[in-house]
């Protein structure tokens, strides 16, 4: 058997034991735990207020791209990182291809910012 194969068979068995203990420490738990189902153990919980109504609702969408918008652009803040710190090794071209990077992510902001979206209604 080849290095190469023998080092996939290692990932394999470590990763079918990993599958293995998990299997066999989910199994010993559903076995051991107290199971008591009732009505009340069903219901709704929020800080302990009791339930109103129905617990499904409708969100606007501006929230949600607002969350995307924000992980965009902390996504961002973690490209840069390794950037900044191995900016003398990358030299000029580094810093060209993080100017057109930021350009790009500049353009994003500006279009979200035109169509309204950053407006917290």
């Amino acid at each position: 058997m080849s290095d190469f194969l023998r080092s996939y068979l290692t990932v394999g068995i470590f990763v079918g034991v990993a599958v293995t203990i998990v299997s066999a420490l989910l199994g010993v738990s559903a076995l051991l735990r107290p199971n008591k189902p009732s009505p009340q153990k069903s219901i709704v919980y929020e800080s302990g207020v009791d339930p109103v109504g129905t617990g499904w609702s409708q969100s606007q969408v501006r929230y949600y791209i607002f969350a995307l918008l924000f992980v965009m652009f902390d996504v961002e803040a973690v490209f840069i990182f390794p950037w900044a710190v191995r900016l003398e090794a990358y030299g000029l071209f580094g810093l060209v291809e993080m100017g057109i990077f930021i350009f790009v992510l500049f353009l994003g902001l500006v279009y979200a910012w035109r169509k309204g979206v950053l407006r917290w209604v």
